[in-house]
C-alpha cells in the first residue's frame, strides 16, 4: 500500500500567488488533480513524484483573454487550443468572439470538450462570430445581429460563455453608426456578462468613406453604453480610434472610465504599439488583464499548411507582429510589460487572479489554493538583453524573459513545446 501523501511536489520555486498573497521560495503539493498543499517545505519522502523547479517561477495557471482558437471553423484564423493553451504554458484560454449564438454548440463539442486546455468564450454579439477573422465587414451590420438569440445562447450555457464579444472602431461606424455597438451593449446588459469591446481601426473605411464619422471620437461616444467590469481592449494600438487621439494624447475620458470600473486589457495581438504603450502609462492606463490576441493572421504557424480555399492575404499580413520575430506568446507580452517598466509583480495578476476575476470564476481558478483544480505555470526566467520589436518596428531592449517550461492542467503535465512558441533574440 503506497502511503505517500501527494501525487507530486514541485519543490523550490518562487512560487506567485497575487490571490493569496504568497511571493516566496515554496513547495507546491498535488493530489488527486487538485492543489493539495503550499508550504516552505515539503518532505521529497511525502510524494509519489518530486520535480526541481529551483530557479523557476511557479504561478496559478495562466489565464490569456485573449485567443482565437475556434480552429477550421474560422478558416485561417482560429489556432489549435492547446497550441495557444497547455502547449504554450497557459492553462485556460478566451476565445475572444468566435463562436456566435449559432456556432456556440459546435465550439463546445469540437473545441472546448476535446481540447487539454481550459477553454471558453466570449460570445459574439454577431450572428457569424469571427467567421475568416471578420474578413468580411459587411456580414457585421445591425442586421447581422440577433439580441434576443445571443442572449439566450448565453444565458443558457453559463459554464462556457462568460462575457459578450463586441467591436467599436471607424470602419464599422462609417458602414452602422453606433447602432451594432447599441446592440451588444443590450445584450451585454440583458445576459449580465462583460461586454469586451474592441477599439482601433479593424476594417477599411468603405467606398463612401467615412460618412461623418471620426474615429478620435468613437471612444467617447462607447463608454457611456458600457457599466463597471465591462473591457477595453487594445489600449496600445496603433491603429486610428483607440485610446491615444490624433495629438498623441490619452483621451481624457479612459481614466475616468478606469475609475469607475471599467477594465483594461491589452490584447496584444498585431494591434501593440511600443510608442502608444509609452504615451499611455504615465497618464495611468494600466491595463488589468493581459491577452495575446493570437490567431492564424498573425501567428506564425511552422510546417501547418494554410487551409484550401481561405484567403490569401489579410489586411494584418503587411504589418506581421514582431516584424523579424514573427511567434509571440503570453509570457513574450508579460515581458515586453515589464520592458515598458511595469514591475513584475505587477504583471503576475494580469494573467492569474485577474482575468480569474473577469471571467467571475475566482472561486476555482487565477490561484493556488487548497482544493483548486492543480492548474499550474512554470516558467523560466531569463535575465540578459533580449531584442523585442513591435508592428512598427519600434525596438525594445529587455533584461528580462519570461519563457514557459511546462504546466500542470488539473495535475496533468504538459511541457511548453508549442511550436509558436518565441525564441529569444539576443540584443
Amino acid at each position: 500500500m503506497d502511503n505517500r501523501r501527494y501525487d507530486l511536489v514541485l519543490r523550490g520555486g518562487r512560487v506567485v500567488c497575487p490571490a493569496s498573497g504568497i511571493d516566496g521560495i515554496r513547495d507546491v503539493a498535488v493530489k488527486d488533480g487538485r492543489i493539495a498543499a503550499v508550504e516552505e517545505t515539503i518532505l521529497p519522502s511525502a510524494a509519489a513524484e518530486v520535480v526541481d523547479v529551483s530557479g523557476k517561477i511557479v504561478l496559478p495557471g495562466m489565464i490569456d483573454t485573449h485567443a482565437h482558437v475556434y480552429q477550421y471553423v474560422t478558416g485561417r484564423f482560429g489556432l489549435n487550443p492547446d497550441m495557444v493553451g497547455v502547449r504554450s504554458g497557459v492553462t485556460t484560454v478566451v476565445d475572444q468572439g468566435g463562436p456566435s449564438c449559432m456556432t456556440l454548440p459546435g465550439f463546445r463539442h469540437f473545441i472546448a470538450e476535446r481540447s487539454q486546455t481550459q477553454v471558453l468564450a466570449f460570445l459574439s454579439a454577431y450572428l457569424v462570430g469571427g467567421l475568416e477573422g471578420h474578413f468580411y465587414p459587411n456580414l457585421y451590420s445591425p442586421d447581422g445581429v440577433d439580441i434576443d438569440a445571443t442572449v439566450k445562447s448565453a444565458t443558457e450555457n453559463r459554464d462556457l460563455v462568460r462575457g459578450i464579444k463586441g467591436h467599436a472602431e471607424i470602419g464599422g461606424f462609417a458602414r452602422w453608426g453606433i447602432k451594432v455597438m447599441e446592440m451588444a451593449a443590450e445584450i451585454s446588459r440583458r445576459s449580465d456578462l462583460p461586454l469586451y469591446v474592441h477599439f482601433g481601426q479593424l476594417w477599411g473605411l468603405p467606398e463612401s468613406g467615412a460618412n461623418g464619422e471620426d474615429a478620435d471620437t468613437i471612444v467617447e461616444r462607447v463608454i457611456p453604453l458600457l457599466r463597471p467590469g465591462d473591457v477595453l481592449a487594445h489600449p496600445f494600438t496603433r491603429h486610428p480610434g483607440g485610446f491615444i487621439n490624433e495629438q498623441g494624447e490619452v483621451h481624457h475620458i479612459i481614466r475616468r472610465a478606469m475609475d469607475a470600473g471599467l477594465k483594461v486589457d491589452v490584447g496584444h495581438g498585431s494591434h501593440f504599439s511600443y510608442r502608444v504603450a509609452r504615451a499611455s502609462l504615465p497618464a495611468g492606463v494600466i491595463p488589468y488583464t493581459l491577452g495575446a490576441d493570437m490567431h492564424g493572421y498573425n501567428t506564425q504557424v511552422p510546417e501547418a499548411p494554410q487551409p484550401a480555399g481561405t484567403p490569401d492575404e489579410h489586411h494584418d499580413d503587411e504589418n506581421h507582429p514582431f516584424l523579424g520575430q514573427a511567434r509571440f506568446s503570453l509570457t513574450q507580452a508579460m515581458s515586453s510589460m515589464m520592458a515598458l517598466g511595469i514591475p513584475f509583480e505587477e504583471v503576475v495578476p494580469m494573467v492569474t487572479s485577474h482575468p480569474a476575476e473577469m471571467l467571475r470564476m475566482s472561486d476555482r481558478i487565477g490561484a493556488l489554493t487548497v482544493g483548486f483544480a492543480a492548474d499550474v505555470s512554470v516558467l523560466h526566467d531569463d535575465r540578459g538583453r533580449f531584442l523585442l520589436r513591435d508592428n512598427e518596428d519600434t525596438k525594445v531592449v529587455a533584461d528580462r524573459l519570461l519563457r514557459p517550461a511546462f504546466c500542470l492542467r488539473a495535475g496533468k503535465r504538459f511541457e511548453a513545446d508549442s511550436p509558436i512558441l518565441p525564441q529569444a533574440i539576443a540584443a
